[in-house]
Order: C-alpha cells, then structure tokens, then sequence
C-alpha cells in the first residue's frame, strides 16, 4: 500500500491500492459483467467489460452492507 487518498463520501482515508495484478473474478450469480479482487484487506469491485476503467473500494464493512443492500433490491431501478 504506497499512499492514500481521502474518501469523498466520509473524510477519511483511504488506500490507492495497485490493483494492475489483481486476480479479478466474477460477481456472483445475477450481477451482470461486474468483477471483483481481494487485495490487501479490501475488496474491489469493477465493470469487466471496461477493464482498463476505475474501480470502487470497499471495506470489508462496507462490502457487507452493499452486499446486503443489494439483496433487498435497494439498488434496483424504479
């Protein structure tokens, strides 16, 4: 972890991970063309038809709500 940047959402801070060698995958059953990489206690999360393009960060808290959040349907369009 060389640096780290500061969260827009919450102030605080945040690692600028490498993730030019991540082991991406894919998402889970039903997500479409997301992927997602473990590195260094975090979880990544990016569109896998645009590989070259960012990727979001979570917590591993984080992660969960979002995970939880989407199960219910919180993200679905009206």
């Amino acid at each position: 972890m060389a640096k780290s940047t500061t969260d827009q959402l919450t102030g605080g801070t945040r690692p600028e991970l490498d993730l030019a060698n991540a082991a991406w995958q894919p998402g889970s059953q039903g997500v479409g063309d997301v992927q997602i990489a473990f590195v260094e206690g975090f979880i990544a999360m990016r569109h896998g038809r645009a590989p070259g393009g960012p990727a979001v960060v979570f917590t591993p808290m984080e992660w969960r709500a979002f995970v939880r959040g989407a199960r219910v349907g919180r993200f679905d369009a009206p």
